[in-house]
């Protein structure tokens, strides 16, 4: 109860018109409190700011890390095929791809080549009598597509790959025309070496199986030329 009454007497002598001690501290002290209050309202919309331009950045990155990337591939290719089973036969011509990423070291692969030259083709022989060819001018076209893998090491990239699809065949000579079409699988791969800045040159080796007029090929197919990545 004594206390009370000091602390009631000297809120008193405080409240004095003399005395401007108690409105002078009240007036600094709503200053300083309406000062805080300012500064935090002005700092929740700089932090918001602040977070959703972080926000903005990361989507932005991981966006564009998604875009889907690859290359063209464009270059000369040597066909050896074996038409018909047991006959070996050179062709020449090109062959051409476009790989589209969808992982860093695996993509989609779609190839197609084209192939020219003399090769064996089967024909009719009479009852009993051995397998018959015909040498003849021979166009083969090939597409096949699936997938890649591919892993950089420094200015090398190896890649290997399994692509389906399918191959066709044509033969003409002196009235003689015949023509196939067969499923095709090519298994194999290769290595890319940097040029320049999205510029590489590629050395590349399939066994493109076909199976024309009934029979089995194992044809050897190897490929180089330029890569352009985008």
């Amino acid at each position: 109860m004594d206390r009370f009454r000091e602390c009631k007497n000297l809120y008193n002598y405080l409240s004095l018109p003399g005395n401007n001690f108690h409105s002078t501290f009240v007036h600094q002290a709503s200053k300083q409190f309406q000062f805080e209050i300012r500064n935090f309202q002005e700092d929740i919309p700089v932090s918001r700011i602040i977070v959703i331009a972080l926000l903005i950045v990361l989507l932005t990155t991981a966006a564009t890390a998604q875009i889907p990337k690859g290359n063209v591939f464009f270059g000369y290719s040597y066909l050896r095929t074996d038409l018909p089973s047991g006959t070996h036969n050179n062709l020449n011509g090109w062959n051409g791809s476009l790989e589209g990423k969808f992982l860093p070291w695996i993509g989609i692969v779609a190839d197609l080549s084209g192939h020219y030259g003399s090769a064996q083709f089967p024909t009719s022989c009479p009852p009993g009598g051995s397998p018959c060819s015909q040498t003849a001018d021979a166009k083969m076209y090939s597409f096949v597509f699936g997938p890649r893998v591919s892993v950089s090491v420094g200015k090398i990239t190896p890649f290997a790959h399994a692509l389906f699809g399918a191959s066709h065949i044509t033969g003409s000579f002196s009235g003689f025309s015949d023509s196939d079409t067969s499923f095709a699988s090519a298994y194999g791969g290769g290595l890319d070496y940097h040029l320049v800045p999205l510029v590489n040159w590629r050395f590349q080796a399939d066994l493109l199986h076909t199976r024309f007029f009934s029979g089995t090929q194992n044809n050897v197919r190897l490929s180089t030329g330029i890569v352009l990545h985008f």
